[in-house]
């Protein structure tokens, strides 16, 4: 972990934890998050996280070398801890020496324990405090709490007010998402108690993201009041850009909605070489405990799908667009470095500026 000469620097626990420069978290987003953005965020000093759930395990295995090919730094693994194939890939991350391991969902104590026995540092998300209590229980390391404001699925509380809840309730780094994309950000979760922050669509929108540029250009267009909540997709509250597939997802009708689903599911089944069976069970799995229409159950299966359509084929009128309520602050592409170096010398002046007032 090398520091450019004068490069503004605040250390915290999380930057001593996994041994980055700069408490700055970009989050695992699937087909996002690939090598060249986590491999850049790296080597700009923050913590990179590869977005696993959307590839195989031999894809994970490659992709997780290009990242070591791109950089030294340490960089981190998203994974699906309901996954079947979890197990194996926590062997992959092992054996390849990943230095974190993410989880957007509680990992289990067995599952948490194997990876610190291995030196990986386990850093799941959570949305309530009840699940940053249980996990730090369990042995977790650290965890990212997001707000309401975040992308994708999301829950109904601020970020400023489940943040301070969950620094008070852990003896363990807590990591700020939801609503964030500058230095003063950084410096407002640093003053709750956070050890950081972590970005998702702000690192989205930089130069290095892979998304199309056309996709990118919607997200730029975007105002506050374009960016909204929807339980249309998958039955979840899911915050994403308003675009006419929302639209259409909220007005269908149920039989129209399932004809839609099974189209889509039909899509993601050829692309993931998933079998019928497991799409049903992967849906249903989702609909357990939730109120969910049939039509609702196969998207959950296959929202992948249509996160694919518009991160990968640039199709916004096919797919969804999962972001933060930040994108309507946005409004610029710089590459990681530029972004890091930017929120970094924006922090340092916002605390000298406090200073000088005191």
């Amino acid at each position: 972990m090398t520091t450019a000469p004068g490069e503004p620097r605040i250390e915290t626990a999380l930057t001593k934890l996994v041994g980055v420069r700069h408490p700055i978290v970009q989050t695992g987003m699937g087909w996002v998050a690939g090598p060249r953005l986590v491999s850049a965020t790296a080597n700009a000093g923050a913590l990179g996280i590869l977005a696993s759930a959307t590839m195989t395990t031999s894809e994970l295995r490659g992709a997780v070398r290009e990242v070591k090919s791109r950089t030294g730094e340490a960089f981190g693994v998203n994974l699906r801890a309901d996954a079947a194939d979890a197990r194996e890939r926590v062997r992959i991350i092992v054996e390849e020496g990943v230095r974190v391991a993410s989880f957007a969902l509680a990992p289990s104590r067995e599952l948490i324990a194997e990876l610190k026995d291995a030196g990986v540092v386990v850093i799941p998300s959570i949305g309530a405090r009840r699940h940053a209590e249980k996990v730090a229980a369990w042995g977790a390391d650290a965890v990212i709490v997001q707000g309401g404001e975040g992308g994708g699925h999301t829950g109904e509380v601020a970020t400023t007010v489940l943040l301070p809840q969950v620094v008070d309730a852990v003896d363990i780094p807590v990591i700020a998402a939801g609503g964030f994309h500058d230095g003063r950000g950084l410096v407002a979760a640093l003053a709750f108690g956070a050890a950081g922050v972590a970005m998702g669509t702000r690192f989205l929108l930089t130069s290095d993201s892979t998304v199309p540029d056309a996709v990118k250009a919607k997200y730029l267009e975007a105002t506050v009041k374009d960016i909204t909540v929807t339980t249309a997709v998958d039955g979840l509250p899911h915050r994403m850009l308003r675009t006419e597939l929302v639209r259409s997802l909220e007005a269908a009708g149920r039989t129209r909605a399932l004809v839609q689903a099974v189209r889509r599911a039909s899509g993601f089944r050829r692309i993931s070489g998933l079998s019928w069976s497991r799409l049903v069970r992967d849906g249903l799995a989702m609909k357990h405990g939730k109120n969910l229409t049939w039509s609702q159950t196969l998207l959950a299966a296959n929202t992948p799908m249509l996160l694919r359509a518009s991160m990968v084929e640039g199709r916004t009128d096919l797919g969804v667009m999962a972001s933060g309520q930040v994108a309507g602050l946005i409004e610029d592409l710089p590459s990681c470095a530029e972004l890091v170096g930017r929120v970094m010398d924006e922090a340092a002046r916002t605390l000298g500026a406090l200073r000088s007032t005191q």
